[in-house]
């Protein structure tokens, strides 16, 4: 039996049945390993950013939301004195001034650079001659450092060498007090505020306009509708994503201006000029007082984040509801 049954084996060849599939096959990775190597990607690529946002953003924030509670000049062991800086910001009216003129700078600048930006943008997106060379001119000022086109502001507006009076005086016109009088001085900072954000403006509205069908466009004039009625019905609504983007950061731009103001005006003539952030800075590095300086850059960052929620919220339930 024993010889028989070896010759059979050496006649079929092997004594061993051939392997099974499960047997080569090689395990993939399952589900939750799948979502560890995802998760660890996502780490690697986050974790810079979050360190960096923790060290500079998060733990500056923090450290002045806890010192707006005590009495600090910066130097020496400060004192726990609880909500009494912002029991002294109810009463304090330059606070209240220079709030009003942030709400003011506010209210006039981002409309204005909105609809320049948008009414540039139509134009650059447009048939222009030279429009490569008029898109750099105009996004210029953004390139360039805040300090710099501040600089160049003075240089346009300066009451006794600017080249405006200048302009004005050859003219044989009256010049504007530009640093004397607070409503000019006012209007000299919104007008070089303007310059600098109207390109940024245009930038971000024209890479939404070139995201329109042309053929929305080519269906609304075969229907008789005329260039306003496109841009009314068809330009503004379509590039509202872009207005959303556009109001949020100029809002919290207009909220934290503070390289134009400090350069052109400082804050004068008087209070004329004063914005929120240009009195923290006077509280924080002038007169010392830091932990008032710090009760006034947590109402700024209170006021700027609950304008963001508003707005985000708007947006969600304008989207929901379209």
């Amino acid at each position: 039996m024993s010889a028989d049954t070896s010759a059979r084996e050496e006649s079929t060849g092997s004594t061993r049945p051939p392997p099974s599939p499960a047997a080569t096959y090689t395990a993939r990775p399952g589900r939750a390993s799948r979502q560890r190597l995802s998760t660890g990607a996502a780490a690697g690529f986050l974790g810079p950013n979050l360190i960096l946002l923790g060290v500079f953003l998060f733990l500056p924030l923090g450290w002045a939301f806890l010192i707006s509670f005590q009495e600090s000049s910066g130097f020496g062991a400060s004192g726990w004195v609880g909500l009494e800086n912002y029991r002294r910001l109810v009463t304090d009216p330059t606070f209240w001034q220079s709030a009003l003129n942030t709400a003011a700078f506010t209210l006039i600048t981002v409309p204005s650079s909105l609809a320049l930006g948008l009414g540039l943008a139509v134009l650059m997106n447009s048939v222009l001659p030279g429009r490569r060379l008029f898109r750099t001119l105009i996004y210029l000022p953004m390139v360039i450092s805040g300090i710099a086109t501040a600089l160049m502001g003075v240089l346009l507006f300066d009451e006794a060498t600017g080249i405006v009076n200048k302009l004005l005086r050859e003219s044989g016109l009256a010049t504007v007090p530009w640093q004397s009088q607070g409503t000019a001085a006012f209007a000299s900072v919104i007008l070089v505020t303007l310059w600098i954000r109207v390109g940024f403006n245009m930038v971000i509205y024209l890479a939404g306009l070139q995201g329109i069908s042309p053929e929305l466009y080519e269906a609304a004039r075969l229907e008789g509708a005329s260039s306003w009625q496109q841009f009314r019905y068809l330009t503004v609504p379509l590039v509202g994503p872009s207005t959303f983007f556009l109001l949020i950061m100029d809002v919290i731009y207009s909220f934290q201006v503070f390289d134009t103001i400090f350069v052109m005006t400082g804050g004068g003539p008087g209070r004329s000029t004063s914005v929120l952030v240009t009195y923290a800075y006077e509280n924080g590095f002038v007169t010392r007082d830091q932990s008032y300086a710090a009760a006034i850059g947590i109402v700024i960052f209170l006021i700027t984040l609950v304008f963001t929620a508003i707005q985000w919220r708007g947006n969600r339930s304008r989207d929901t509801v379209g």
